[in-house]
């Protein structure tokens, strides 16, 4: 039986009468910041920001699963108001948060993937500082309750998962794609990322209605 805050999140699932014009100013500032990148011809930033939105896609899809299968709850849930409800887990407003954290965090990378910040290699610490900063917003969403989660092992007394999974491999997979020889391999890895999300929303979602 699907908890209360599960119940909640799926009651307004794809609902589109609370659609709210904010919404386009948004998507056009974030297209606005690739655009830019483009302009510059500044791939491995532009790369390693639509690596990080398709690694947060592939985890909305995961956890919309998780509650397709147990029919108890998501791995963590959206409340409260929201212009379009995508999936369980999903707004409108935090995929296109994911699209700006992606390029904005690819573009702080220094130069040097060897220099090291406090003795640990660049990019992990980064990756790690990134993950902890979007965990402690993450508790103060779940504090007013617009994130949900009903699972002790992702929860606020079990941070480690969240960090790692939730966050951690955003942001390596998005380094990693950065750090990329050539612009080709750039160019696979990311449309591999998407392709894969995509696949996984057109059978999991229209065809087999999972999601």
């Amino acid at each position: 039986m699907p908890t209360e805050f599960a119940e909640m999140a799926v009651s307004n699932l794809r609902d589109t009468t609370n659609f709210g014009w904010y919404v386009i100013p948004l998507f056009f500032l974030v297209v606005h910041l690739y655009v830019e990148e483009i302009q510059r011809r500044n791939w491995s930033v532009v790369f390693a920001g639509l690596a990080y939105w398709g690694m947060d896609w592939f985890n909305e899809i995961w956890n919309s699963l998780v509650f397709h299968f147990t029919q108890y709850a998501p791995v963590w849930g959206v409340q409260g108001n929201s212009a379009y409800k995508i999936l369980i887990g999903l707004n409108i407003e935090i995929s296109l948060m994911f699209a700006f954290i992606g390029i904005t965090t690819a573009k702080t990378l220094p130069a040097d993937k060897k220099m090291k910040i406090l003795g640990i290699p660049n990019r992990w610490f980064l990756g790690l500082a990134g993950s902890i900063g979007c965990v402690f917003i993450e508790y103060f969403l779940n504090a007013i309750d617009v994130l949900t989660w009903d699972y002790s092992w992702w929860s606020r007394g079990s941070p480690i998962p969240i960090v790692l999974f939730g966050y951690l491999t955003f942001f390596m997979v998005s380094f990693w794609v950065h750090d990329m020889a050539t612009t080709r391999g750039k160019i696979i890895a990311v449309t591999s990322i998407l392709g894969f999300d995509a696949a996984c929303l057109v059978i999991f979602g229209g065809v087999l209605g999972w999601l």
